[in-house]
């Protein structure tokens, strides 16, 4: 076998020692695992195109498992190599990727779409007796892996099965570690507490991702994005650069929760998160928050409480946004510099060099996707139009999501009805602000079929068709 030199891009990316093996699957090894398992320290696993119906383990190696994506910088790599754990061999280990044995920081997870996990039944580290089903996508423990360039979407950690207590991080579970996460998606996950990020009792940095449309949090506060507890000696908390959108809980808070912990948020846009309150951020501990756009404001320099502007459905800025050049001045947060023009950020920042809050502010900023799938277009916190949008997945088992306009505040219907007509479920029946919704629906106790959902509002109704396939 051929050995090599990889290096990759400046902040994840690892240097290997000339002895180090790059394994391809599924010319060499037929799973990922398989390649894992046959895997040294310092190895690469590089992944071609793909789906690999599979939940993989790292088993304590300091190995980077990435697809092409870092030889051809093309988004669409990414959304055609998919890690699915939809078929794990056993129901109580369904996370699509599990990283808990000590693995350090040369440990990279690179380039995939991660979606269909379930989560992994988890004794509690700090109550004993107490279990938890967690970690839908990612499942991180006593590690410090890095976590980049990943589209993490459509995982669960819902099951409160087999003697599990709760369920939560149903995109990203992290205990006692101190990851690096940046440059992901990570959306249309549900958790029964932190539907997208769950960080017990860790550290982390996380930047530039997109973290939106998780939906869930019946227990422990919610925290649709984030869901944070207490202090630890793995390290700081810093959230930066991020954009944080339209995530919902059933209770708590839809944006991020946060308990007994010492976190630092800087450049982020966090809007549109909806429970029971309009909350965008609930916390104990010490919250150090600057340069951020949040929906309703927050105590802190340079924040503001304003409509970002999207130019499209993967939430770049348009040109004429009031987040771009309004990010944290020093710098160090600067954005990349056009190579043709050095007075200008090289897109998609916009620009002058000072940082543009959001996801595509600061120096790592980078196209996450060619496109969002599934999620409509999010130009405005006011929309002009009543609309009904077409759910998503679909068809779908057992779980969609289903999103609206409403133009004005007013009350609003949104249900489901079988092909005979009968109403099967009642989602929204509630005075609504003005704004969008996402709305998420689980058909399991349905039969598979034909449904309708109907949008009502005074004299204006809209419907559409979706297909439970069991």
């Amino acid at each position: 076998m051929n050995k090599y030199l990889l290096i990759f891009s400046a902040l994840v990316v690892t240097i290997f020692n000339v002895n180090s093996e790059i394994r391809n699957v599924p010319a060499q090894h037929t799973t990922i695992q398989a390649a894992i398992n046959a895997a040294v320290s310092g190895d690469t696993i590089l992944v071609a195109p793909g789906t690999y119906f599979e939940n993989i383990n790292f088993r304590g190696k300091s190995i980077v498992v990435t697809s092409t994506y870092f030889q051809t910088n093309n988004p669409q790599t990414i959304n055609a190599t998919i890690i699915n754990g939809s078929t794990p061999s056993h129901i109580d280990t369904a996370s699509c990727v599990i990283i808990a044995h000590y693995e350090d920081s040369t440990t990279v997870l690179q380039g995939f779409t991660i979606t269909g996990g379930t989560g992994t039944l988890w004794d509690d580290e700090h109550a004993s007796g107490n279990r938890f089903r967690e970690g839908g996508g990612v499942l991180i423990q006593y590690s410090k892996p890095i976590i980049k360039d990943n589209i993490i979407r459509n995982n669960f950690a819902i099951n409160i099965s087999g003697g599990a207590v709760g369920a939560g991080g149903g995109g990203i579970r992290i205990g006692d570690s101190n990851p690096v996460v940046i440059n992901n998606i990570i959306m249309q996950n549900q958790g029964r507490y932190g539907p997208g990020i769950v960080l017990n009792y860790s550290g982390g940095t996380f930047k530039n991702n997109i973290i939106c449309l998780n939906t869930g949090g019946q227990n422990y506060g919610g925290g649709g994005a984030f869901w944070i507890l207490l202090n630890s000696p793995a390290g700081p908390r810093i959230i930066e650069n991020n954009t944080i959108l339209n995530n919902t809980t059933i209770s708590g808070c839809g944006g991020l929760t946060i308990q007994s912990s010492t976190v630092n948020l800087r450049n982020n846009i966090i809007r549109g998160n909806t429970s029971t309150n309009a909350n965008q951020i609930e916390y104990s501990g010490t919250v150090t928050v600057t340069y951020c756009n949040i929906q309703g404001g927050f105590f802190g320099a340079g924040n503001l409480n304003v409509d970002p502007m999207f130019a499209d459905s993967n939430y770049i800025l348009q040109n004429s946004s009031p987040c771009i050049d309004k990010g944290d001045s020093s710098v160090q947060y600067n954005d990349v510099a056009d190579p043709n023009n050095g007075t200008l950020a090289k897109y998609p920042s916009r620009g002058g060099l000072r940082n543009d809050i959001g996801a595509y502010g600061g120096q790592l900023a980078k196209l996450l996707t060619d496109q969002l799938i599934g999620i409509p277009f999010i130009g405005t916190e006011h929309p002009e139009n009543f609309s009904l949008y077409q759910n998503y997945p679909n068809p779908f088992n057992p779980n969609t999501n289903i999103t609206f306009d409403i133009p004005k505040s007013e009350f609003i219907k949104l249900a489901v009805y079988d092909i005979l007509g009968r109403e099967a479920a009642v989602l929204v029946n509630e005075f609504k602000q003005a704004g969008r919704y996402t709305i998420s629906f689980n058909a399991a106790e349905l039969s598979s079929g034909i449904y309708f959902y109907t949008l009502r509002s005074g004299d204006v109704t809209v419907t559409k068709k979706m297909i439970l396939n069991k």
